[in-house]
């Protein structure tokens, strides 16, 4: 909740503020959003050599840490390289304590059950738009200004993600004596760990590039993060065409409240179905929202955004659960945390690019409609993409 809320998700509430005060245009500012995701993307597999080799406590305290150092560099800004800067490193610190420490912990602690697990703490994204949508916008931003909003979310990373890291977090269960599932070993031998039988341990990175599958679900993540230039773009959007703030902020508090109901959903249905087809749905009600969202214009009713906030939200929840399920399912366990990571640098590289491309557009046309059926149109090709995917036959 502290890594999205602070990072990346709060990023399109200070898009005008940074317009209005400092006179960069949509572009120079998306570009740090486009930025922000690419070293996610770069640093994820090396991430998740890390967890691999020093336990997901010490990377995510770190990650937090650096997360802290670019808040309050953010809050500092008068130049373009400044506000650049300080994104890198909150994108490393997003890389470290995110998506993929939190899935590979989950992983590492739940089997039979493990995309319902995946679900709930992927809850953590939906709710973080929940508190910091109104937080950022309402009330930070209005009442204290965008650098001491910045200063703000650094305090709350620093106060919240480092404790919980630090005094909370436990890699595996072994470190414990148990195994997945709370079954409790027969010794108190940690390094029995591993050695329950398995039909499917999993395959190398080496022998995972050269599969059909982990292209057909890479290049299916780049299209589909492409519509982060939707959600990154909705805010300003719904403002320039004469929405009052408060209307625009619960789009994005809609979409983030159904979003983490659906993250449940989808690691739920990732137990009973092919994560595949999990993923195929949430792709459909994404590119079912762009649709609406394109739709909506200065004398569109309220219920018409709801009405998108509500589909869209549906189909953000997808991602984190399928994404992980797709991954553990398709390759297995045995190079997780370095798999998840290179799938997170196709999943960033997308949505990096879509927020950039409906900057540039934006600036180029005055105007956000071609962006958006392009985004959606991308998101649509994803659905054979990753229809297609088959496990490798065979594995080392």
């Amino acid at each position: 909740m502290v890594s999205a809320g602070c990072g990346g998700g709060a990023f399109s509430l200070f898009v005008k503020p940074l317009e209005g005060d400092l006179g960069w245009n949509r572009t120079e500012i998306m570009a740090a959003f486009t930025l922000f995701f690419f070293i996610i993307g770069i640093s994820s597999p090396f991430a998740g050599g890390l967890v691999d080799r020093y336990g997901a406590r010490k990377v995510i305290s770190t990650g937090s840490f650096i997360m802290v150092i670019g808040l309050v560099l953010l809050s500092q800004v008068n130049g373009l390289w400044h506000f650049y800067l300080g994104y890198v490193l909150v994108g490393v610190g997003s890389t470290a304590n995110g998506p993929l420490a939190s899935s590979y912990l989950v992983s590492h602690w739940f089997r039979k059950r493990r995309g319902m697990a995946i679900g709930i703490v992927s809850m953590g994204m939906g709710l973080s738009g929940i508190i910091f949508a109104f937080l950022v916008a309402v009330y930070l931003i209005p009442h204290l200004g965008w650098r001491n909003a910045y200063l703000v979310l650094a305090a709350i990373t620093g106060g919240v993600a480092i404790p919980l890291s630090l005094f909370v977090v436990q890699t595996k269960p072994a470190d414990l004596g148990l195994y997945p599932d709370g079954e409790v070993l027969e010794t108190a031998n940690g390094d029995q760990f591993g050695k329950k039988p398995s039909t499917f341990e999993g395959v190398s990175l080496k022998f995972a590039v050269a599969t059909p599958a982990f292209w057909l679900i890479g290049v299916s993540l780049v299209l589909n993060h492409t519509h982060l230039g939707i959600l990154q773009n909705a805010f300003p959007h719904l403002s320039d065409i004469g929405f009052p703030v408060g209307i625009a902020a619960s789009a994005i508090s809609i979409t983030s409240v159904i979003g983490s109901l659906s993250f449940f959903f989808f690691g739920w249905l990732c137990d009973q179905i092919s994560p595949k087809y999990a993923a195929a749905m949430g792709l459909g009600s994404i590119a079912l929202g762009i649709f609406i969202f394109t739709n909506i214009g200065p004398r569109s009713p309220v219920e018409l955004i709801w009405l998108y906030a509500i589909i869209m939200g549906f189909g953000m929840g997808s991602w984190m659960p399928t994404m992980s399920m797709l991954t553990s399912d398709t390759f297995g366990m045995a190079s997780y945390g370095t798999l998840f990571g290179v799938m997170s640098l196709f999943q960033n590289f997308g949505g990096g690019a879509g927020p950039l491309i409906a900057g540039y557009l934006y600036d180029s046309m005055n105007t956000y409609y071609w962006a958006f059926i392009l985004i959606l149109a991308m998101v649509v090709l994803a659905i054979p993409l990753v229809l297609a995917v088959r496990r490798p036959v065979h594995g080392g």
